[in-house]
C-alpha cells in the first residue's frame, strides 16, 4: 500500500481532498480484484462516470461509485456475491495491503423501477490515510437488464499511484459510443447536474475517437428500452427539472472537481452537442498555438493524470483548460489571469505553458519550473486556439469523431 504522503502530494497536485484521492486509490484496486476474479472478469461490464474517469479521460470529474451491467443474472444474489467478494477483497489485501473488512461488505438485493432484480453493494476499506472510526465505503450498483447495445471492450484502468501492478489493470468496459449514448439518455430521463456536465464534457474531447452515427443509433435503442422519446436541446431547455438542476449544481458536483465551472457555460453549449449529434454539424476546428522554433514537436504530455513534482500544480491547469476555465497564475512575483492552451517541451528539456492573457488577449509562454502557483478560477473563456494540454488519449489510432 502506498503511504499517506503520496496521497497528500497528489491531493496538492490535483486540487482535491485527500479523502477523494484515497477513495480513487482504493476503487482502483477493487477494480483490479474484480477483473482478476475468474467468475467476474468476463461477465461484469464496467460503465458510468467512474468508467469514464478511470479508463477514458484524465480531466474528468472524480466519481465515487462503481456501476456494472452483469451478463449473468445468477450473480445478482447475495449467496453468490458474499463469498465471491470475500475472495476479491482477500486478493486485494494480498496484492496491495488495503484491508476491506468483512463486516463492512454489504449487498442489498431489490426490485428496480423496471420490475427487475438489482443490487446495491457497499465495500469498506482502510486506506493510506488510516482514518479512525467508521471506514469509508465504495458503492456498487449492479443490474443485468440494461441492454448491451455494443460489444464491450477491454480497457486499461488508470491507476496513477506508485504501486500500480506491473501488468496494469484491465477491465471489460462499455465502449465510448455507448457511454456517450448512456449519458445523453440519462440527461433526458433525470436531468441531473452530473449528466449535463458529462454530456458536454464528452462532446468537447476532440481527441476521443468515436463514431457519431453509432452514438445516435445506440441512443435511440437506449431511449426505446426506457420508453422515453429521443431528446432534443429544445425539449431539455424547457424541462421543469431545470430549476432543480440549477439549485443542485454546486451540491452534486462541487466535491468532485477542483473548481466548479459555471452552469451557464454548459447550458449554452448543449445545443451545439445536439446539432453535432443529429444534424452532423461539424465541430469548429481551432488552430493550435504556433510552435516555437526551439520546441520539440515529438513530445506530448501524459494522456492521464500524473504527479509532475513541480511547485505549481500542473494537473489543475490541465483541468482548467479542459473545463474552459481561466487560471490565476503566480509567476515571477506577480499574478495574472490566463487562458491555458498547450504544454510543450523545448529541445533543452524545459516544459513550457502556452497561454493567453485573459485581459489583453496577448500570447505568453511560461516556463513551468518558474511558475510559483496556479489555481483554477470560476471565470470561463471561449477558446481562441485548440486546447492541447493532454496527449491523444487511449482512443488514439481510431477514426476521429465525425459523421
Amino acid at each position: 500500500m502506498i503511504d499517506r504522503q503520496e496521497i497528500l502530494e497528489l491531493s496538492r497536485e490535483w486540487g482535491l481532498a485527500a479523502e477523494s484521492l484515497e477513495k480513487d486509490y482504493a476503487l482502483g484496486w477493487l477494480l483490479a480484484g474484480i477483473f482478476d476474479h475468474a467468475a467476474l472478469k468476463a461477465n461484469w461490464v464496467f460503465k458510468g462516470g467512474t468508467c469514464l474517469k478511470k479508463s477514458y479521460f484524465e480531466t474528468y470529474r472524480f466519481s465515487e461509485d462503481l456501476d456494472f451491467t452483469l451478463k449473468d443474472a445468477a450473480h445478482l444474489k447475495e449467496d453468490f456475491l458474499a463469498p465471491t467478494f470475500a475472495e476479491v477483497t482477500a486478493w486485494v489485501y494480498e496484492q496491495s495491503g488495503i484491508e476491506m473488512p468483512a463486516d463492512s461488505i454489504r449487498f442489498e438485493v431489490y426490485t428496480n423501477p423496471r420490475g427487475k432484480t438489482a443490487v446495491q453493494g457497499r465495500v469498506g476499506y482502510v486506506g493510506p490515510m488510516q482514518r479512525r472510526g467508521s471506514v469509508p465505503r465504495i458503492k456498487l450498483d449492479l443490474t443485468d437488464d440494461e441492454p448491451l447495445v455494443l460489444p464491450p471492450v477491454q480497457r486499461e484502468v488508470h491507476h496513477p499511484y506508485s504501486d500500480k501492478p506491473a501488468a496494469g489493470i484491465q477491465a471489460l468496459c462499455y465502449p465510448y459510443e455507448e457511454l456517450f449514448a448512456e449519458k445523453v439518455r440519462a440527461l433526458a430521463e433525470r436531468m441531473r447536474p452530473r449528466d449535463l456536465y458529462d454530456v458536454v464534457h464528452l462532446y468537447r474531447h476532440d481527441e476521443a475517437a468515436c463514431d457519431r452515427g453509432l452514438v445516435v443509433n445506440t441512443l435511440k435503442e437506449k431511449c426505446a428500452f426506457k420508453g422515453i422519446p429521443v431528446p432534443s436541446a429544445t425539449a431539455l431547455a424547457n424541462r421543469p427539472e431545470r430549476a432543480e438542476l440549477e439549485a443542485e449544481w454546486a451540491n452534486m458536483l462541487g466535491h468532485q472537481l477542483p473548481q466548479l465551472p459555471p452552469l451557464a457555460q454548459f447550458f449554452e453549449e448543449l445545443p451545439r452537442v445536439f446539432s453535432w449529434l443529429f444534424e452532423a454539424v461539424a465541430k469548429p476546428i481551432m488552430a493550435a498555438v504556433p510552435v516555437a522554433a526551439d520546441e520539440d514537436v515529438s513530445w506530448r504530455p501524459p494522456a492521464m493524470l500524473t504527479s509532475w513534482r513541480f511547485t505549481a500544480p500542473l494537473e489543475i491547469i490541465r483541468f482548467a483548460a479542459a473545463n474552459r476555465l481561466c487560471v490565476d497564475l503566480a509567476y515571477q512575483g506577480s499574478h495574472r489571469v490566463i487562458e491555458p492552451y498547450s504544454l510543450r517541451r523545448t529541445r533543452d528539456g524545459n516544459i513550457v505553458l502556452h497561454a493567453i492573457r485573459h485581459d489583453s488577449g496577448e500570447h505568453r509562454t511560461y516556463r513551468v519550473d518558474r511558475i510559483e502557483g496556479a489555481s483554477a478560477t470560476s471565470t470561463s473563456f471561449v477558446p481562441r486556439y485548440a486546447i492541447e494540454l493532454t496527449a491523444p488519449g487511449p482512443q488514439a489510432g481510431l477514426s476521429a469523431c465525425g459523421g
